[in-house]
């Protein structure tokens, strides 16, 4: 169907698309049966298959229900009739938790969602929501998500009072510019709907929210290795950044991490293209072995800079640096060089890293991209506070 509209049709293929549909007492039984006509002209249209895209629904009402996942259905025979045989709930219209419901699992592997393939949520909503949609629609981007919301019969003036938040359209959505809000006057109207509808789902290149800090950054660790660490602490440390890298959905189309050990010399672990899935990535870090010798933490970060970071776009890369003392050469230069080539540093000391040495070498905010503990068992509690740092930096910069 796409290629009618000038996109090849495999581009189609590449999605998986849940349908939450409204079944509240907001609705009726006789809208209900119209929206159900609607959502099966839509399904017909978009050519469902096993390598086409594929359809999950889920009803929002006083708690979400999902009826079916995406892969339960895949030929439109049966996913059509899976949809005529959809059953009325009644009860409220909490749309919220019905976005958050799908956001925390419906796409997952498990669930049949396919990896690297574009996830778009549409959300059909009859006049407005019991419940808040910050949160889950919050939750729905940061996964990945892209949320359409298709908003039949909204609120006339004189129902205003009643609505609890007058922007839940724009507080919904993936990004609120327009493409991904469909208002449509009333549920008899709706077939001359569907064809722009589709093409706004075809259209890859507009699906802004495909694109995540978890599917999309280059992490490179940079590891002290120096006499002063001490084996049972370097596990500590590895164990850390493990914990960092488990975050991300590394694979050859998503997340990438790399890593360089350091002393006097420098050690390309391995590099960020090594490994594309996020066992082999893991266990390969895990499985680095301990140097032992001095600290030149300058030259290790003009190593990395060049050696890690060679072909990568900027805005999305992250270096995080962890150190246990004082370098003998500068850092305050190569940092600076690194931020020049857009590469964010996270500075994380122990024990005796002095706290000029680690501001010197990190991003601004500096307190925002500086850690310090006394102990290698303090690491790992900074594990939320790095992957949250790299996810408020990359949404900033893209």
């Amino acid at each position: 169907i796409c290629s009618l509209f000038l996109v090849p049709v495999r581009t189609l293929a590449a999605m998986d698309i849940a349908m939450v549909i409204d079944s509240s007492s907001n609705i009726g039984q006789r809208r209900f049966n119209l929206q159900k006509n609607f959502i099966a002209k839509l399904a017909a249209m978009l050519r469902v298959g096993p390598i086409g895209p594929h359809i999950g629904l889920i009803q929002a009402s006083d708690s979400p229900r999902t009826e079916f996942l995406l892969t339960n259905y895949t030929q439109p025979k049966e996913l059509l009739f899976a949809i005529k045989e959809l059953a009325y709930l009644g009860g409220d219209s909490n749309t919220g938790k019905a976005i958050m419901h799908t956001a925390e699992t419906f796409f997952s592997q498990e669930n049949g969602g396919r990896r690297g393939h574009p996830r778009v949520m549409m959300v059909l909503i009859d006049g407005w929501p019991s419940d808040d949609l910050d949160q889950a629609a919050m939750l729905a981007r940061e996964s990945g998500i892209n949320v359409f919301l298709v908003s039949v019969a909204k609120p006339a003036p004189e129902e205003l009072s009643m609505v609890r938040d007058k922007d839940f359209m724009k507080k919904a959505v993936c990004k609120d510019n327009g493409f991904f809000s469909y208002p449509i006057p009333s549920w008899f109207s709706t077939t001359k709907h569907i064809r722009p509808l589709i093409q706004r789902l075809c259209s890859l290149d507009g699906l802004l929210c495909s694109k995540t800090c978890y599917n999309s950054v280059n992490i490179g660790f940079l590891i002290d290795g120096s006499s002063s660490v001490g084996d049972g602490n370097f596990q500590l440390v590895l164990e850390f950044l493990a914990g960092i890298a488990r975050s991300f959905e590394i694979s050859d189309v998503g997340a990438h991490i790399g890593a360089v050990q350091f002393t006097y010399e420098q050690r390309l672990e391995f590099g960020l293209s090594d490994y594309s899935n996020k066992d082999d990535a893991i266990n390969a870090l895990r499985r680095i072995s301990y140097m032992s010798g001095g600290t030149s933490t300058g030259s290790a970060i003009s190593y990395t800079t060049q050696n890690l970071f060679r072909r990568t776009g900027p805005g999305r890369n992250f270096l995080i640096v962890v150190t246990d003392g004082q370098s003998y050469d500068d850092v305050r230069g190569p940092a600076m060089a690194a931020h020049k080539q857009g590469i964010t540093i996270f500075s994380v000391g122990v024990a005796w890293a002095p706290l000029d040495d680690l501001k010197a070498m990190s991003s601004e905010p500096k307190d925002s991209h500086t850690f310090f503990t006394r102990e290698f068992s303090g690491l790992s509690e900074f594990v939320p506070l790095v992957v949250r740092g790299i996810c408020k930096d990359f949404t900033e910069n893209n």
